[in-house]
């Protein structure tokens, strides 16, 4: 065989084939290496929180495919609780209680002399002492944090009292009121206990003063008499001088192509605005007035002038958020035009395309963004599509439901002591639409969630059922193994004697405001999220996709 040789023209040609070979492949990873870090984009830091969003809504072409039968908003998706430094109070414990008793002395736990069993002094701190321990152990999912010093109830061993609260499974710091009747009686050494606990709200002589008027707020005149939660505050803020107006900086959104679209979409594009404002620097001018969306209307009609606060909660929108008016900015506006001879300058915006990273170093006092193209062109949440949705940011932890509302899901599961499990029934267009979801009407009748129900909620539970079927008796199969309870079993809740119909009146100019079908969502959505089991109708009633089929 013939040795190789270097010199040879055969092997040099070898060696040049090789070498060939050799740079090619380090050109080729030099030019893969190059694409990959042009084109690779570092994980964007916001990317969780839009994972978060994404059970809220989905956004494609433009359009919304969202399951309206559920409304989540900031308090519901928060990780933990968001503090303010209004909030100073703790929850009451048992260390605590132990605290108040020694600090009454070495016979704290004695009713002195002991000589009148059959009468109870409700200003004993010893009474207050019994019920805290009582409630400690009867209401595990809510928090105590202050107490009322117990009154006389109806009878001579009977207490009323009330005290503030907050949900446990509630993320926000929001407190709530509960007033009980309490019969007490003694333990063998004269220490007072609690015999029976009275139902929500059962503690008549322990109510809020405000709350003591009756009717529906109308006094001898006929004309409406306020009656307002001192701990709401939802009035509008006002800038008060042309100094001041002159000092902001403002974006201001026109009126576009989501007015009177649904809730879902309503928010994610109320949101963009707010987001967008905050990466400026700016202060967002919002308009109070919503248009309900015909789904939620009794009329089956769009019905324009409902007022924000209806709905959501404003006072924590304005400790959050620099928000204006959309009146008060526009009077603020007009009154400067006419007072100087300069007029204050603004940029207007008639494209969404033209990105809020093109408008961060913008000095104008007013960008004035426009809407007036055809739809889908002119929905806000536009602005956030594309490039700029990696540096707009939707703040989530904003937008809470309304105050008032919460007083009424407080009031529902406090009606049930706290201790309820609950399905979420999902029918209506849905089940009628045999194309996109096949089995849903069978998998939601009334023997099949008897069926399903019965292996997974224990027999004679107190069962809160969240649904959009408008047939009350529907779930009447139900109440042969449950405590069936729905939203309209709470009517008197808004009806035209409640806390809720006289502070709605008194915010909607004296008119009556209607319970419409947003908040029936709303409530029924936050009673379902305190529910200790939850049935959801998607992957636990049937096996259809939430989105229709070939979705899941």
């Amino acid at each position: 065989m013939k040795d190789f040789n270097p010199t040879d023209p055969i092997g040099q040609n070898i060696i040049k084939q090789i070498s060939n070979v050799c740079f090619s492949v380090f050109s080729f990873s030099v030019l893969v290496f190059t694409v990959i870090a042009i084109t690779y984009q570092p994980p964007d830091p916001w990317e969780s929180s839009r994972a978060l969003t994404k059970i809220f809504t989905d956004v494609e072409n433009a359009t919304f495919k969202a399951d309206n039968s559920v409304l989540k908003t900031g308090e519901d998706i928060a990780s933990s609780p968001v503090a303010t430094p209004e909030d100073s109070l703790s929850p009451i414990t048992e260390s605590s209680i132990e605290k108040s008793e020694s600090d009454l002395g070495t016979n704290a736990t004695l009713k002195s002399g002991c000589e009148d069993l059959s009468v109870v002094n409700c200003s004993d701190p010893r009474v207050l002492i019994a019920i805290q321990r009582f409630n400690l152990r009867q209401f595990k999912a809510i928090a105590f944090l202050d107490y009322q010093t117990p009154v006389n109830g109806s009878k001579e061993d009977e207490c009323d009292v009330a005290w503030r609260f907050r949900n446990k499974k509630e993320k926000s710091w929001r407190k709530y009121r509960d007033f009980r009747r309490f019969k007490l009686g003694y333990n063998d050494d004269c220490s007072y206990k609690v015999i029976r606990p009275g139902r929500w709200h059962s503690g008549l002589n322990a109510r809020r003063p405000w709350m003591q008027s009756r009717g529906n707020g109308r006094g001898q005149s006929g004309k409406f008499s306020p009656m307002v939660d001192k701990e709401i505050n939802d009035t509008i803020p006002v800038l008060g001088s042309d100094s001041e107006f002159w000092k902001g900086r403002y974006l201001y959104y026109s009126r576009g192509g989501d007015y009177c679209k649904g809730m879902n979409h309503f928010i994610w594009s109320f949101l963009c605005g707010l987001g967008e404002a905050q990466f400026l620097n700016r202060t967002f001018v919002m308009d109070l007035s919503i248009c309900l969306a015909s789904t939620y209307t009794q009329s089956n009609k769009d019905e324009e002038g409902k007022d924000f606060r209806f709905y959501f909660d404003f006072e924590h929108l304005k400790e959050v958020s620099s928000i204006v008016e959309e009146g008060e900015f526009m009077k603020d506006w007009r009154r400067w035009d006419r007072s100087h001879k300069r007029k204050i300058p603004v940029r207007k915006v008639a494209s969404y395309k033209v990105t809020p990273m093109q408008l961060r170093k913008d000095k104008t006092p007013i960008i004035w963004r426009q809407f007036d193209a055809p739809e889908p062109e002119n929905y806000w949440y536009r602005v956030c599509e594309g490039p700029s949705a990696k540096y707009i940011e939707r703040p989530w932890e904003a937008l809470w439901k309304s105050k008032r509302l919460m007083n009424i899901v407080s009031a529902i599961s406090g009606s049930m002591d706290w201790d309820f499990d609950a399905v979420h029934v999902v029918r209506g267009e849905k089940a009628k639409n045999k194309e996109l979801w096949p089995h849903l009407d069978a998998d939601t009748s009334p023997d099949a969630l008897v069926a399903k129900l019965q292996g997974t909620v224990a027999p004679w539970r107190n069962l809160y059922i969240a649904t959009n079927e408008p047939f009350y008796n529907y779930f009447d199969k139900l109440r042969s193994h449950y405590k069936v309870h729905l939203l309209d079993d709470y009517q008197h809740l808004w009806g035209n004697t409640s806390e809720w119909y006289n502070e709605t009146t008194l915010l909607n100019g004296g008119r009556p405001v209607e319970f419409d079908g947003y908040m029936r969502v709303e409530v029924d959505t936050e009673v379902l999220f305190r529910a200790k089991t939850r049935v959801e109708t998607f992957y636990n009633l049937t096996a259809d996709c939430k989105d229709g089929i070939n979705t899941c």
